[in-house]
């Protein structure tokens, strides 16, 4: 994870620490602590759904906004497995629409799925996007 860098007060030095992967800030900018937005829980309680035979691929979050409403749109990608794995992501896919997620602060106003590819050639595998609009709640 990266720290965000912001400017330092003209009469102060930026502090020393760690940076990482041995990063450097640049001259008068200093490491803060890093804001995690809602994305994080939004993953656990995704996974959570999923459950323990899903394999995490990747995730994706960009900015969204309408008239009267803003948020962000995640996409996540999902891999199960296996037999009973692909029972679970068969189930994942069935559940997603009407779960209710807890992510303080905001609402999930829509997650569905996006796309989906199997393979049943040797070990059964099945992949799946989901999408997900979470809206900051005010």
């Amino acid at each position: 994870m990266h720290a965000d860098l912001v400017a330092a007060p003209a009469d102060r030095t930026a502090p020393t620490g760690s940076t990482p992967l041995g990063a450097h800030p640049a001259p008068g900018l200093r490491p803060t602590r890093t804001q995690r937005g809602p994305w994080l829980q939004l993953l656990t309680q995704v996974l959570h759904l999923a459950g323990p035979r899903a394999e995490f691929l990747r995730h994706a979050e960009r900015p969204w906004a309408s008239a009267t409403f803003s948020g962000t749109r995640h996409t996540i990608a999902l891999a199960f497995t296996g037999a009973a794995a692909q029972d679970d992501g068969e189930q994942f896919v069935e559940a997603l629409p009407e779960h209710d997620f807890t992510i303080p602060g905001h609402l999930v106003a829509d997650a569905a799925l996006r796309g989906l590819d199997q393979d049943n050639t040797g070990e059964p595998r099945m992949e799946l996007e989901i999408e997900v609009l979470l809206l900051d709640d005010l």
